[in-house]
């Protein structure tokens, strides 16, 4: 019998229901295209703007945008020691994004290390990983990174430590539920039956299941990164001033907004959009995921 024969044979079942089309909503893609000039602007933008974070040219100060420089033209204006404030709002998006992704990188990497390790394991180190979490949750994240920064000296890599240190518990919260649940999968049982040991088993038959849901919290936790590098910065506790900051830019500016609001305004208005369009896929990759994984 051919395959022919075998489908006319067969009983006619239910008519299927009609497949839907996905529609195109072309003002979904905005934040992804937003994001992607702000990567563009990051990575090509010092190379094409010369800038000095140091130097100053006092005649050249507080001039509006659009002002002529003896270097060109200050399409932002300039700050109160004759800075470009375009050249500000390029750096500082550089200095946001290092800082960003390396917070969200170490941050999963120990979070979802050990998140997976309580929630397969069980017993003694799901006990420990949790008092810990509940321990720093405890204490608002950018209040302890407040106490590193201040303790330690300025850099690059203290704010990095200062915002990690905290910020590997909502990963690990992530980690450890969606691994207690895949736990009880068939598919995990057999492989402890067949004497798989447990590193393979978290490396092949759970950890792939947190992906998804991993790269949303990712996006969110970002946004997260960049709004507390520039609170700390803003504060003074943050950067060292030969590193471009959005939130100094901001701090900058604070003494002279009824005269020279550009020095705040641009740097303030460039810090909210790439926070508000990284935080608007990251809810989308949430809700994308959470579907999925229901």
């Amino acid at each position: 019998m051919t395959q022919s024969d075998i489908l006319l044979t067969e009983a006619p079942g239910p008519a299927a229901p009609p497949v839907r089309r996905r529609r195109r909503r072309p003002l979904a893609a905005i934040p992804y295209v937003i994001i992607g000039v702000y990567v563009l602007a990051a990575a090509i933008g010092p190379f094409l703007i010369d800038y000095d974070p140091v130097a100053t040219e006092v005649t050249e100060r507080l001039l509006p945008p659009g002002s002529a420089t003896g270097s060109g033209t200050a399409w932002l204006g300039t700050d109160a020691v004759g800075r470009d404030v375009l050249a500000q709002v390029v750096y500082g998006a550089r200095t946001s994004f290092i800082i960003g992704i390396a917070v969200v990188t170490v941050c999963c990497l120990i979070g979802v290390a050990l998140g997976a390790i309580a929630g397969y394991s069980g017993g003694l180190p799901d006990a420990v990983v949790s008092r810990t979490i509940d321990i720093l949750m405890a204490f608002p994240g950018i209040l302890l990174a407040i106490v590193i920064a201040g303790l330690l000296e300025r850099g690059m890599h203290v704010v990095i430590i200062a915002l990690s240190v905290g910020g590997w518990v909502g990963f690990a919260r992530l980690s450890r539920s969606i691994t207690m649940s895949t736990r009880e999968r068939d598919w995990v049982d057999a492989a402890r039956i067949m004497g798989v040991s447990k590193p393979a088993t978290l490396k092949r038959h759970i950890v792939p299941f947190l992906a998804g849901s991993v790269v949303a919290l990712a996006t969110i936790e970002l946004a997260s990164a960049v709004l507390s590098e520039a609170a700390l910065s803003f504060l003074g506790l943050g950067l060292p001033p030969h590193i471009v900051s959005w939130g100094q830019a901001i701090a900058g500016g604070r003494e002279h907004l009824s005269t020279a609001w550009w020095i705040t305004v641009f740097p303030g208005i460039a810090l909210t959009i790439l926070v508000i369009c990284i935080g608007l896929v990251g809810d989308r990759l949430t809700r994308r995921f959470t579907r999925k994984r229901d």
